[in-house]
C-alpha cells in the first residue's frame, strides 16, 4: 500500500467518523429520531390588568427552581400523542405566566417520555423564551394535565406556540 493510499483511507475514515458524530450528536438541525416538530398557535388574548404585576425577587426564584428551559434530547414527534387543549393562564403568585392543558396517549403503547414544548413570543413577534414540561410513563389511552411555567413577565407576552413529542417505551 502506497503512503498516497493510506492517506486517502484515513481522510475517508475521518470523514464518516465526523459525518456519524454529527448525526448521532443531532447537530443535523432535526429532533432525535425524526423530523422537526409541528408546532401549534396558541393565542394569548386579553391580560386582566388586576392580576398582571411581574413577580416579586422571591417568587422569580421559586419560579425560576419550577421552569423546565432544557429540552429533552430522546423525544420526538409521535403519531400517538394527542395536544386535546392548550391555554395561556396568568397564575397568582410565583406561578405568574403559564400555558396550562391536556395531552392524550391514544396510542396502545405504554410511553416511556412526554414533553410539551412551547415558545413565547412579545408583540412584535419576537422570540421571548423556550419553555417545557414533561412527565413519564404515560399509559396507553391516558392523559396528562400539563402545565409549563414561564418566567417572562405577563405584559410583555403576546403569543406562544406549541408542541407535544415524546419517547416510546
Amino acid at each position: 500500500m502506497t503512503r498516497s493510499e493510506t492517506t486517502s483511507r484515513r481522510r475517508l475514515l475521518a470523514s464518516l467518523g465526523v459525518g456519524m458524530a454529527t448525526a448521532a450528536a443531532g447537530c443535523t438541525g432535526s429532533d432525535a429520531l425524526g423530523g422537526d416538530p409541528s408546532y401549534e398557535s396558541g393565542n394569548v388574548g386579553p391580560i386582566n390588568a388586576s392580576n398582571a404585576s411581574s413577580r416579586t425577587a422571591s417568587e422569580m426564584s421559586t419560579a425560576s427552581s419550577l421552569a423546565q428551559q432544557q429540552p429533552t434530547n430522546s423525544v420526538t414527534p409521535l403519531d400517538s400523542l394527542e395536544l386535546v387543549e392548550h391555554e395561556f393562564v396568568l397564575e397568582d403568585g410565583y406561578l405568574g405566566s403559564t400555558v396550562q392543558g391536556v395531552v392524550t396517549n391514544t396510542g396502545s403503547d405504554r410511553l416511556q417520555t412526554v414533553e410539551v414544548r412551547t415558545r413565547i413570543y412579545n408583540a412584535a413577534g419576537n422570540l421571548l423564551g423556550r419553555y417545557f414540561a414533561s412527565t413519564g410513563d404515560l399509559g396507553a389511552g391516558d392523559a396528562w394535565e400539563f402545565q409549563v411555567v414561564v418566567l417572562e413577565a405577563p405584559g410583555d407576552v403576546a403569543d406562544y406556540d406549541i408542541t407535544v413529542l415524546g419517547t416510546p417505551s
